[in-house]
């Protein structure tokens, strides 16, 4: 990748908190519990690598309310003021977890805010007048005004939604069950990743576990404004050999296109997950440059998604 594009490409694997031992917590919140101080990153770790190094805290959240129980979660992400955002599963859990059989608990709300110190600021979601709640949550993104958008890569999921932070239903961009695939301007196709640009208001998706492409749309009216697939070209939905890490790059996104991220350049990084590759565009659409992580991977891939470090020249 050329060294002299200002943004550093970042690229690792997620480590997921184990945010389901949160559950089955009395119906009061309990005070904090003691936590051990994470250990800084030393002067000698920093100097192997100019990437931050991250820990866990194990000790964060703290439990949840109501004898909330959570299924899979499938989206994490932080807003403004460092407030913590999930989307999870609930029908994910089975009988005894929803406390039909026996136990304690019930199933949390879909969306759950957390403040920085990990206690419930608001929760939402599920089915609802108005819109098509997806078949199986997956992505979460808290834009520049606070608003909540929520996708789905069931196989039925064939749009995006988008909330205030009460839940206040705003826009259905898609209508479930109607993608026609990679080419269609009014449908997704199992979309995996949202993420706005406050400078345009456009709202880019990454077009995802069914299509294969990046398409973006005015983030206030859903207006569809264009898309691309690998190399900026336009995407097909042939059938793909294999993946052969010897092989030529093929120039087709594989299922899913995992993640899209906007650096402040106004360049576009595209997590292509099962190819073992990032690729880098104008917001046009015009292909720029591309890396490759660990291409020797098999199975789910390495380049799960694309995180650009928060200073303001992203170095």
């Amino acid at each position: 990748m050329p060294t002299n594009r200002r943004c550093r490409l970042q690229v690792a694997w997620l480590l997921l908190l184990p945010l389901t031992s949160l559950a089955c917590a009395d119906g009061t919140q309990p005070a904090a519990t003691p936590t051990s101080p994470v250990p800084a990153t030393t002067s000698s770790e920093t100097a192997d690598s100019d990437a931050p190094r991250f820990r866990v805290d194990p000790f964060w959240a703290r439990e949840l309310p109501h004898n909330w129980m959570l299924g899979q979660v499938s989206g994490v992400a932080v807003d403004d003021r460092d407030h913590v955002w999930i989307v999870h599963r609930p029908r994910t859990l089975d009988a005894r977890q929803r406390g039909e059989e026996g136990m304690c608990c019930v199933p949390a709300p879909p969306v759950i805010e957390f403040d920085p110190d990990g206690a419930v600021v608001r929760s939402w979601g599920g089915p609802g007048d108005g819109f098509e709640w997806p078949e199986n949550e997956h992505g979460i993104h808290v834009d520049h005004q606070g608003h909540v958008w929520i996708g789905g890569n069931g196989a039925g999921d064939a749009h995006v939604l988008k909330f205030t932070g009460d839940g206040e239903f705003l826009l259905q961009i898609g209508r479930a069950g109607q993608s026609s695939g990679s080419n269609d301007t009014e449908n997704l196709g199992r979309p995996a990743s949202i993420e706005v640009d406050p400078a345009a208001n456009e709202v880019y998706i990454a077009d995802g576990y069914g299509n294969r492409r990046v398409v973006v749309f005015d983030s206030e009216t859903g207006e569809y404004k264009r898309h691309w697939g690998a190399y900026g070209e336009r995407p097909r939905d042939t059938e793909l050999p294999t993946y052969d890490p010897e092989a030529e790059p093929i120039r087709h996104y594989r299922s899913p296109v995992h993640s899209v991220a906007i650096a402040n350049d106004g360049l576009v990084y595209v997590a292509d997950r099962t190819n073992n590759r990032v690729q880098v565009f104008q917001k046009s659409g015009e292909f720029v440059t591309e890396a490759f992580i660990r291409p020797e991977t098999l199975g789910s891939g390495s380049a799960s998604g694309v995180t650009l470090s928060e200073d303001a020249d992203q170095r």
